[in-house]
């Protein structure tokens, strides 16, 4: 728990994992992810289906403990950031999630809507998704988030933690840097080119200093 001040507020910051009840204000925090991958999939899309499918996954029990693990900063009482990871070997039955949440709607033309190229290295704990409200940027919540991860990695007995960061986010990847993620690849997701970045999880909690 951290204290920040904001415009002159000072707001209390939890970081904690996600209950189904956080969802609705997961959902457009996910969102700004998809948005900045660009993806093609999504472009006719309205965003209420949009934000209508992601809440669906992050209700599910697959999202929240089962085949991934979601994590939230919560600012008095206003989700605020997510981070959202599982082992590598879960990425395919994690996709499927999202995937059956878009059947509601026809407004999705495509069975993968949200991408459907593997992102994750093989034997890493893969953080998919980080993302910090705008309105709470430069608080230091991406780093909160970032040291909770190393605990959830150990608890599924991964001993390294992976992600992508866009080639055009040079502000995600100085922020990855500082918290001593190396470069050990790139990848092409969609039509952007991401560095791949792995930091060793030394014991449960703790990454390699």
């Amino acid at each position: 728990m951290i204290l920040s001040r904001q415009n002159g507020g000072i707001f209390i910051i939890t970081i904690r994992e996600a209950q189904k009840d956080d969802a609705g204000q997961i959902a457009p925090l996910i969102n700004i992810i998809f948005k900045e991958m660009e993806l093609e999939e999504l472009e006719d899309v309205p965003d209420p289906a949009v934000l209508k499918a992601i809440t669906a996954a992050y209700q599910s029990e697959a999202y929240l403990s089962g085949k991934a693990t979601t994590v939230v900063a919560e600012a008095n009482g206003q989700v605020v950031g997510v981070a959202f990871g599982y082992p590598d070997e879960n990425e395919a039955a994690v996709d499927r999630v999202l995937e059956r949440a878009t059947r509601f709607s026809d407004v999705f033309e495509t069975d993968s809507p949200f991408g459907s190229d593997y992102e994750a290295f093989k034997n890493e704990w893969y953080l998919d998704s980080i993302v910090v409200d705008p309105q709470f940027q430069g608080l230091g919540i991406g780093g909160k988030l970032l040291e909770a991860i190393p605990d959830f990695a150990a608890e599924d007995d991964k001993s390294v933690v992976g992600l992508n960061v866009d080639f055009e986010n040079p502000g995600a990847k100085a922020l990855y840097d500082r918290h001593d993620f190396k470069t050990v690849g790139i990848k092409k997701i969609g039509d952007h080119w991401y560095f791949h970045m792995q930091r060793e999880v030394v014991e449960a909690g703790v990454l390699e200093a």
